[in-house]
């Protein structure tokens, strides 16, 4: 038997999308990494150039992100050279360290993840270039959320905003939807969320959208927009320690 420290409060964790909501969309990197998938899809698989933006567009509306619905449709190529091409020459310097936010999330008691449809390299080299590399207990992304081979014939890719990659995040990192606020840019994600009763926080808007629980203009607002996060106590009481295992060795490829 040990006594332990426990943080008691209305939310125990709070689940953040990444891109376009830690950082600001001017950075220039959606708009970056949009043309180097409609690129990819006419050098690597030879779609017509007239037809690519609208099929770009429809496949992401339809299957989470433009990978998924060209997966989907049988175009078959290697996730990880998808991924190199896609994010590999991506406007990285743009983003700077944001020590603002970096206070901020230290200053939160609640466990603090990362759910993004971006791979695990992406991930690494946003979160280092805004300073905020050690500020998370994990990231749940496109390898864990895919934890198959990466032969081109796979068809079926689980992503964000998909009840099944929800669930799938609750069940890897042991989160309770009902006691997590989820923070994106996404207003299907956000519906998604709510649907799995996460209370939900869309950033970059001043507008609710529907599922949204509180529109937050900017991320650097949330301490004004979501108080309670900061409302909790510390009390001690005392469990039995079976075995020790951190998250992220659980949700990190």
């Amino acid at each position: 038997m040990e006594a332990i420290a426990a943080t008691v409060g209305k939310y125990d964790c709070l689940l953040f999308d990444m891109d376009d909501t830690l950082y600001h969309m001017s950075t220039g990197i959606n708009l970056a990494c949009r043309k180097n998938i409609q690129d990819y899809m006419l050098n690597h698989l030879h779609i017509e150039e007239n037809l690519i933006p609208k099929l770009c567009l429809d496949l992401y509306k339809e299957h989470g992100t433009t990978m998924a619905g060209l997966k989907a449709l049988g175009f078959g190529f290697d996730n990880d050279e998808f991924h190199a091409y896609v994010h590999g020459r991506l406007p990285y310097d743009n983003l700077k360290p944001d020590p603002v936010l970096r206070n901020l999330l230290l200053s939160m008691p609640q466990r603090k993840i990362i759910f993004t449809n971006a791979d695990k390299n992406h991930a690494a080299i946003v979160l280092s270039k805004l300073g905020l590399e050690d500020c998370f207990e994990g990231v749940i992304c496109f390898e864990t959320l895919n934890p198959k081979n990466n032969s081109s014939l796979d068809t079926r890719i689980v992503c964000k905003p998909s009840m099944v990659a929800m669930e799938a995040a609750f069940e890897i990192a042991n989160i309770d939807p009902k006691k997590t606020i989820f923070f994106d840019d996404s207003a299907r994600n956000i519906a998604t969320g709510k649907a799995a009763s996460l209370h939900t926080v869309i950033v970059g808007s001043s507008v609710l959208v529907p599922g949204a629980d509180i529109a937050l203009e900017s991320i650097h607002n949330i301490k004004e927009a979501v108080p309670e996060i900061w409302e909790c106590e510390e009390q001690f009481e005392t469990v039995v320690v079976i075995e020790s295992k951190t998250v992220e060795t659980v949700i990190t490829a």
